[in-house]
């Protein structure tokens, strides 16, 4: 297909506020948008043949570059590890890992028996994925016991999973299989009953279950919690000691927790502390006492309490670790001895420890100037063990088991990069610019050593800025096909995330939403004026929320870009925010505003939304990537987005879309299919800039 499809106009109006909007594209969000994530077959037709006509102009636009995507993917892929297995976690008697086979897409899940060293396989991807078209297993768990174990399966791409249970003495699957759910599976102590997380018919965790083994299906099980407000996501856990399960309705600005004794499943929740506006908080227990991590009373930050059981109104509260403006506690969990909690400062983060009987604390520390690091406490509960992931944009992942009481690290694992990787080969900075109002963005970026850096550099500019998500300066083997053809990465960590604390976050929310967007142009205008790159040689990248910010910038400052790759984009934010029949419309709000009951809201949003804000412009080439079956950014939204586009681009610049009409928002399942979506976006950029020639 030489020419872009012509999209048909079919008005339709909506009226809040008195303000009246003309959408010409809305034809394309298919009323029956709940049962095409169940069964993609069931799309209106004239909907599928035109993102078919759309995918197939997309690729005869880019088949000029099928030798590079099949270059770059040959390159991804050589920098995988294909009989690879994941450091083993202990559990008791066992070990228990995965493991990926040469060739295979997907994870092998076994165990190992510590006094024989006999593995068994208890999960094998590949064989289950079979005649499927897409294939995610999630949140595998196994009982106390150890007999059994429980997992979710999405074969759709549309995040409702199936959970199933295999009996381990006789390698078989149980009758019990409970559909709809979110793949999440909690055991009670006695290794008969779980819980899980029921999705209703608009895809909101909102039912927790508890399920007793043996029972067939879902039809008898004991319904544990409902939660009657559509604006929060249920979600079950279990504390570190095992003691307790954990309730928690949330959404992006509050919490209420409720608990269930574990051994004790047919119990009625009690809960921990009721909800109230802007507070948030998670517990642990040990040894009698919750421990609390909670913004409580102004403690935007965080801090650490403690209260005996049964004494948790916050009256009671003793603070552990205090509150330090600026240093953002992201997480703390328990072991018998220890008090272990991540957070950040300045943009880094690092590991802290405070021994429960001598009360000494003590810090992990790391001396990169830009770097990513993970944090796993393990299964088991009276160990000084922890393990953590430590990786940068030069530095391939390692993987160390850290001994609290003797501060000993030892490296268990390092990532392979069987194609080679030389850290010395590379460069990576720390940045920071200044903001439209002075605030100081930090920049991470990376480049070939040797690089001359007189402004000619293409460059790749990637950004998020939404939720309090902190953008990790972590390795990326796939962007060294960019950074080995002279590209510079970079990553703006925009306001939106946490990356300087909670207040980064709160001050590109709602009605400051648009510090996100200004400050990814600023960070652009800084490399531009301080020879990193120059205009029109920046290639723009964003996911979901990322897309908004692409949509964003699109429309701000479309001379900047190359081009924008846009991935999920939420770009079509205010008619979204206006349909609380979608998923994650009400438990949004928070983040946005709700446009439905607050005329500020709704023209906020409207002065932002990327599908609202389209006019004349020589926009730049455009790639983006929707999901069929993706109940987060639903499919219409790109496919409007490009539509429009099109109409009032001035420019001759490519703008093209493709949807993955068999996956959903995190795209091709397999861990090497995933990479020729890659190959594909790397070679659009590539040939936006006229490098491929």
């Amino acid at each position: 297909m030489s020419t872009a499809p012509i999209c048909p106009k079919i008005p339709k109006t909506d009226t809040h506020h008195g303000i009246t909007r003309t959408d010409n594209y809305a034809w394309l969000r298919d009323d029956n948008w709940q049962d095409v994530l169940r069964d993609p077959s069931v799309l209106n037709q004239d909907i599928r043949s035109h993102l078919e006509a759309e995918n197939q102009y997309t690729l005869g636009k880019l088949a000029d570059t099928k030798t590079l995507q099949a270059i770059l993917y040959k390159e991804m892929r050589g920098r995988i590890k294909e009989d690879d297995n994941s450091v083993p976690v202990k559990d008791g008697i066992y070990e228990y890992g995965s493991k990926f086979e040469t060739g295979m897409e997907y994870a092998i899940h076994y165990r190992t028996h510590l006094a024989d060293q006999k593995q068994q396989v208890l999960v094998d991807g590949n064989l289950l994925a079979k005649g499927e078209k897409y294939f995610r297993i999630i949140d595998l768990a196994h009982s106390p016991d150890h007999r059994y174990i429980a997992y979710g399966v999405d074969v759709k791409g549309s995040e409702k999973y199936t959970i199933k249970v295999l009996d381990t003495q006789t390698n078989s699957l149980l009758a019990d299989e409970i559909l709809d759910t979110t793949g999440s599976i909690v055991w009670a102590a006695d290794s008969q009953n779980f819980f899980y997380v029921k999705v209703d018919d608009n895809h909101r965790p909102s039912d927790v279950y508890c399920h007793l083994l043996g029972d067939k299906g879902d039809k008898t099980d004991k319904h544990t919690f409902h939660e009657s407000d559509a604006g929060l996501f249920v979600n079950v856990g279990k504390t570190q000691d095992g003691a307790y399960i954990i309730i928690n309705a949330a959404d992006h600005e509050s919490s209420e927790l409720h608990y269930i004794d574990a051994a004790r499943p047919m119990d009625k929740p009690k809960v921990f502390l009721k909800r109230s506006a802007l507070h948030e908080y998670s517990v642990e227990h040990h040894n009698g006492y919750f421990y609390i991590l909670s913004n409580y009373n102004n403690r935007e930050d965080f801090a650490i309490f403690k209260t005996k059981f049964g004494e948790s109104e916050a009256i009671n509260w003793q603070e552990v670790v205090p509150h330090a403006a600026g240093t953002l506690i992201i997480s703390c969990g328990m072991l018998k001895n220890w008090l272990i909690w991540l957070q950040r400062k300045n943009g880094l983060p690092s590991i802290l420890a405070l021994n429960l009987q001598t009360l000494e604390q003590h810090e992990v520390g790391f001396d990169e100037q830009a770097y990513a690091l993970g944090l796993s406490l393990g299964l088991e509960f009276d160990t000084d063990n922890i393990r953590f992931t430590y990786s940068s944009p030069t530095t391939p992942a390692q993987t160390f088991d850290y001994n609290l009481a003797t501060k000993a690290r030892n490296l268990i694992k390092q990532q392979e990069i069987p194609s080679g990787h030389n850290i010395a080969d590379y460069v990576t900075k720390r940045l920071f610019a200044s903001s439209h109002d002075g605030q100081e963005i930090p920049i991470t970026i990376l480049y070939k050593s040797g690089l001359k850096l007189d402004g000619n550099a293409p460059m790749l500019l990637y950004g998020y800025g939404s939720y309090g998500f902190s953008m990790p300066a972590s390795f990326n083997s796939k962007m060294l096909s960019l950074v080995d053809r002279g590209f510079i990465y970079a990553i703006a960590h925009v306001r939106g995330g946490m990356e300087k604390g909670y207040h980064w976050y709160k001050s590109a929310k709602r009605e400051t939403k648009a510090n996100s967007f200004k400050d990814f142009v600023s960070c652009a205008h800084y490399l531009i004026e301080n020879k990193y790159t120059k205009a029109g040689h920046i290639i723009a990248e964003g996911r979901s929320a990322g897309g908004l910010l692409m949509g964003a910038i699109n429309n701000m400052a479309p001379e900047l870009w190359g081009a924008v790759i846009s991935e999920v984009p939420f770009v079509d934010t205010l008619t979204t925010m206006l349909d609380d029949t979608l998923p994650l419309t009400p438990p949004e709000w928070p983040e946005w505003g709700n446009p439905i009951a607050d005329e500020a809201a709704y023209k906020n949003i409207q002065s932002y939304s990327p599908y609202d804000q389209i006019s004349a412009a020589n926009y730049p080439a455009i790639l983006a990537v929707g999901g069929l079956t993706d109940p987060r950014v639903t499919y219409w939204e790109p496919a409007k987005w490009v539509a429009k586009l099109r109409e009032y681009s001035t420019s001759s610049n490519d703008i093209l879309l493709y949807t993955e009409m068999e996956a959903g928002h995190g795209g091709a399942s397999g861990r090497f299919e995933s990479l020729k979506e890659d190959a594909r976006l790397y070679a659009f950029a590539i040939k936006a800039l006229g490098l491929n020639k």
